[in-house]
């Protein structure tokens, strides 16, 4: 059968999955690194894309590719093609005031409305009104707009400086939909919203249809996607799937047939022709991190601890906001530990306090999308985190609905893969996925109310 290739350029690193366009089975794979930091030259990507491709054999033999990344990232394109600055990533929060101005001058109900979320410093938008603001030369400059995974495909296809056809951008409409400036239940650009962003109208990517091939004869090319909707594609995932992530940040999203509007929730579009309402924590794994080093254990004997507390960790409770938040939208906030008495204070529970703050803020993430009208019927558990057999445990105390752990994989490499079998066939492929484990439901109403009562 023909192989196909699938890519997740992620803020940490590239990865590439070779896989079976029948059965999805990994035939082999690569990655290489990208720079740390909240602002990366494209370059680097580009870089670290071929390097990803050659540890993982070439492409040589490969029928078909697609390319999923981070969202949101500001790619500015000058007239010749060529980057002005540095990309300035998801996690670069210097563009928080301008959300807030653009949330002033048309207001959050509008904004909502228009593009199916609320912005934050996170999205395209507020990026392109930050440097419409502090580098006004540079905005000046701009001819076209573009994301992370659509730039390296313009790339792959073999556009670039020194072939500006900027009318070979193209996008998908998952990654158009992390903008705020497209609609995502009319599927149009909102070019008011870009010129209120950054001062003048630009070029920007096409949207391309899901399973759209953009290649040529020589290769099939998908038009990709932005991470999580790779990872809900990869997965499967279909109305009533809810996914949690719990990587460095936590993200928990639903497969829907209708679009959301909400405030608090991203109205994000995903990668099959559905939507995919998101919420995002800025704090996740790296809460276990903090308190295992604290501690002096690893992951494996922190869940061991946690395990021999009881459930509510005897009133211990952890508000898990270390590095500000999200969502809520709490940049300036910090972790607090409730409820410490002389019985409360002990090891096993503050390791377990640790989880249960963690699981509790993905909880309340998917109480805003049942709020929003999203009824979950399966939670799929899935990141570095969600292996830990404390998690998996206790995660089945803390949502109200059955939870599912995968088998570990690559997921935003997988459904970029599965895509570009979609683009290579004309059809959707039907790609099993594993399980790991499927903890014995569990609710426990005590964790949620302390935790509730806290936040």
């Amino acid at each position: 059968m023909p192989l196909v290739a699938g890519v997740d350029s992620s803020t940490q690193s590239c990865k590439v999955v070779i896989s079976d366009a029948a059965t999805g089975a990994i035939v082999r794979e690569g990655r290489a690194s990208h720079p740390v930091g909240t602002e990366v030259h494209p370059d680097a990507w580009w870089d670290a894309l071929q390097s990803a491709i050659a540890d993982a054999g070439g492409l040589d033999d490969v029928a078909a590719i697609a390319i999923a990344g981070q969202q949101h990232g500001m790619v500015v394109l000058d007239e010749t093609g060529s980057v002005i600055r540095p990309a300035l990533l998801w996690n670069d929060t210097r563009s928080a005031q301008a959300a807030a101005d653009l949330i002033a001058e048309l207001g959050v109900e509008a904004l909502v409305e228009r593009t199916g979320s609320a912005p934050v410093a996170s999205f395209t938008a507020t990026k392109l009104r930050w440097l419409r603001d502090a580098e006004p030369e540079n905005a000046a400059r701009v001819v076209a707009v573009a994301l992370p995974h659509d730039w390296l495909t313009w790339r792959l296809r073999g556009f670039g400086p020194d072939n500006a056809n900027f009318d070979e951008l193209v996008t998908d409409r998952s990654d158009a939909s992390g903008t705020s400036y497209w609609n995502p239940a009319t599927g149009e650009y909102d070019r008011e919203l870009l010129t209120l962003a950054l001062g003048h109208d630009a070029i920007l990517p096409r949207v391309g249809d899901p399973g759209e091939n953009i290649g040529d004869e020589s290769r099939a090319i998908g038009v990709g996607a932005g991470d999580n909707a790779g990872a809900a594609l990869g997965l499967g995932a279909a109305p009533g799937d809810v996914v949690v992530s719990i990587g460095t940040s936590g993200t928990v999203f639903a497969v829907t047939p209708t679009p959301v509007h909400d405030a608090t929730v991203a109205g994000f579009a995903d990668a099959s022709g559905h939507f995919l309402p998101l919420v995002a924590t800025l704090n996740a794994a790296r809460i276990l991190d903090s308190v295992a080093g604290l501690l002096g254990v690893d992951y494996d004997e922190l869940g061991e601890l946690a395990l021999s507390a009881e459930p509510g960790a005897g009133g211990l409770v952890l508000q898990p906001y270390f590095e500000g938040e999200r969502t809520p939208n709490l940049p300036d906030a910090t972790a607090t530990l409730f409820g410490l008495t002389l019985g409360s204070t002990t090891r096993p529970n503050l390791a377990r306090a640790a989880i249960e703050g963690m699981l509790c803020a993905l909880a309340d993430g998917l109480a805003a999308i049942e709020a929003a009208g999203v009824t979950p019927e399966r939670i799929l558990l899935i990141g570095g985190a969600a292996q830990n057999a404390a998690v998996q445990a206790i995660a089945a105390q803390v949502f109200p609905v059955p939870v599912t752990v995968p088998t570990p994989g690559e997921y935003v490499a997988r459904g970029a893969a599965r895509q570009a079998a979609w683009a290579l066939s004309g059809s959707l492929p039907d790609w099993t996925v594993e399980t790991v484990s499927s903890p014995t439901p569990d609710y426990r109403a005590v964790i949620r109310a302390q935790y509730a009562a806290r936040a």
